[in-house]
Formats: C-alpha cells, sequence, structure tokens
C-alpha cells in the first residue's frame, strides 16, 4: 500500500510538473494604457455629464422602462435640454425590450446593453468603441455591486453587493439571490436592479467624459481566466473553436481530467 501511495504521488506530481511544462502561452496584456480617439464630426454630439445626477435619472427613469431604457434615457434627455434635436426626437420606447436580459430571455443585463448602444452612439471609432465595451463588462463582472445610494430611495432598502462574475442577466441576478435570500420577483430583488442601473451609469458617465477629454486610460479591468482559456480555444490557439472575452467561470467548470491533461493534449495536438 505505502509503495502504490508512493506510485501515485510521484505520477501525479510528474503529471502536474509536465502539465505545466506544456502549458500554453497565455494572451498578452499589455496593462492600463492610455486610449487615442479623434472625434468625428456628428449630429449627435456628446457634452460633459455630471456622474452623480446621470445616475439619479437612471434610478429615477427605471420605473418607466426598466435597466436599459433607463440607461438610455439618462444620457439622452440632458442632452435633449441642452442642444434640442436631434435628441429631443430619440425614440426611448425602443430600449424597453432591454430588461430582463432583453426581453425577459436572461441575457445580457440592459444596463450594459444600454451602456453599449451609448458608447455607440457618440464614439464613431469602432476599435474604441470594442475596447470601452470591454472595459466596461470586465469591470461589472468584478464589481460588488450594486454600491449606488439614491437620495431618495424608490424603496427603503439597503441592497447587500454581489459579485455576478457574468454580464448576463440571470447570472447577475441569480448570484445576488443566493447571496441575499430574497426572491426573483421581489420588490428587494428590483431596487438591487434600480441601484445598479445608476452604478453602470455612473462609471458610463465617466469613461464617456474622460474618452472626449483625452484622458480615458484603457485595459483597467482585466480578465486573466479567460485569456488562460482563449490561449488554446481561441483563434491564435489550436482548437480555435471560440471568441470570448467575458468570464468563461461562470458557466463552464474546468473538470480534474482538464486540469491535469488539457496542456499536455494541447501539446500533442497538430496545428
Amino acid at each position: 500500500m505505502k509503495l502504490a501511495a508512493g506510485v501515485l504521488a510521484g505520477s501525479g506530481a510528474g503529471l502536474f510538473t509536465l502539465s505545466k511544462a506544456f502549458k500554453a502561452k497565455g494572451s498578452q496584456d499589455t496593462g492600463p494604457h492610455s486610449l487615442d480617439y479623434t472625434k468625428a464630426e456628428s449630429t449627435w454630439n456628446y457634452a460633459v455629464l455630471n456622474p452623480e445626477i446621470t445616475a439619479g435619472l437612471a434610478y429615477t427613469y427605471y420605473n418607466e422602462g426598466s435597466c436599459m431604457y433607463a440607461t438610455i434615457k439618462s444620457f439622452v434627455s440632458q442632452l435633449a435640454e441642452q442642444h434640442g434635436e436631434p435628441f429631443a426626437s430619440f425614440p426611448y420606447q425602443m430600449f424597453r425590450y432591454g430588461h430582463g436580459g432583453i426581453g425577459g430571455y436572461g441575457s445580457v443585463c440592459g444596463s450594459l446593453n444600454g451602456a453599449a448602444a451609448i458608447i455607440g452612439l457618440f464614439v464613431t471609432d469602432k476599435d474604441v468603441q470594442d475596447k470601452m465595451i470591454t472595459d466596461l463588462f470586465q469591470w461589472y463582472e468584478k464589481a460588488a455591486l450594486p454600491a449606488y445610494k439614491p437620495l431618495q430611495p424608490n424603496l427603503d432598502f439597503t441592497p447587500v453587493s454581489s459579485v455576478s462574475n457574468s454580464v448576463l442577466c440571470h447570472a447577475s441576478n441569480t448570484n445576488w439571490c443566493k447571496q441575499s435570500g430574497f426572491q426573483i420577483n421581489s420588490g428587494e430583488r428590483k431596487e438591487r436592479c434600480r441601484r445598479l442601473t445608476g452604478d453602470v451609469v455612473q462609471k458610463l458617465t465617466v469613461s464617456l467624459n474622460e474618452i472626449h477629454s483625452g484622458t480615458y486610460m484603457t485595459n483597467m479591468h482585466g480578465n486573466e481566466a479567460a485569456g488562460t482559456c482563449i490561449s488554446c480555444h481561441g483563434n491564435d490557439g489550436k482548437l480555435k473553436n471560440t471568441s470570448v472575452k467575458m468570464s468563461c467561470n461562470s458557466c463552464h467548470s474546468e473538470s480534474a481530467g482538464h486540469k491535469v491533461f488539457a496542456d499536455i493534449h494541447y501539446k500533442l495536438m497538430k496545428e
């Protein structure tokens, strides 16, 4: 028995060492750096907004059409007051679809969906759009939310903060429900999402203010776990079977077999 145990222990250590020796190189992260952006001429011109005021408006507008609607209206309504058209004729109602992860489907959080749309409205460069959306989404995955505290709460209740580890509505809500003990259809959960919308809007306002003043820094919220997966499964790896920036482990767990043998298998694969 002692001999068998020794063999197993030695084999395990050997496999672990071998696995690490063959481990695929992770994607390179350049770290935080300034993001150059040249503003293009447009009739949809952004003006610097106050993050606290914008978050407060989003919190208020949530009752009219939920998270995505509130995110959009909190920005556009202020610019409509400042500039009139084209903002004054903006069709807010079309963004009610974003509630509950797109029509209640549980997909991407409506506040993030709306935030990405606002970035696309005011930032014309696609590459810059992608970087700003990635930064915002990766912040959302790892931040303890909600943190926003309204001056006049809709409900006399302070939600516990939780880390979603996901940009998906159903995962974000479920994690919060597990931590708080409240059910998904409760007023407390709705207050949580109302305040979370304020958090996202506040963060987005700061980002837009910075990109238009030339002070924006990108790559502020990396995802090492996703980078490790992509080193094998992404376009630069051998498998080339997925494209993703979001947290992988919110939906996929890594089996013991994958941890021990995946890197060896990867080393032996043909290009």
